[in-house]
């Protein structure tokens, strides 16, 4: 992973192109579903890893139990 990849790792909190904050959720990619952030940009960050099912990867983002990536 690249510094700065993740909020985690230091990506800025506010995007420097549409200078919206971020907003956390759970988002679907061609790859799977991933607890990350999004911005009037588009997909911002990928937090978590990939899960195969949405209702995990919901659970975890409520317990707030999901592994960074």
């Amino acid at each position: 992973m690249i510094p700065g990849e993740t909020l985690l790792t230091g990506a800025p909190l506010q995007c420097p192109d549409c200078r919206q904050v971020p907003i956390m959720g759970v988002y679907e990619s061609a790859a799977g579903f991933y607890i990350g952030s999004v911005c009037a940009c588009g997909p911002y960050t990928r937090e978590s890893p990939y899960y195969g099912d949405r209702k995990l990867a919901e659970r975890d983002f409520e317990r707030g139990e999901w592994l960074p990536r």
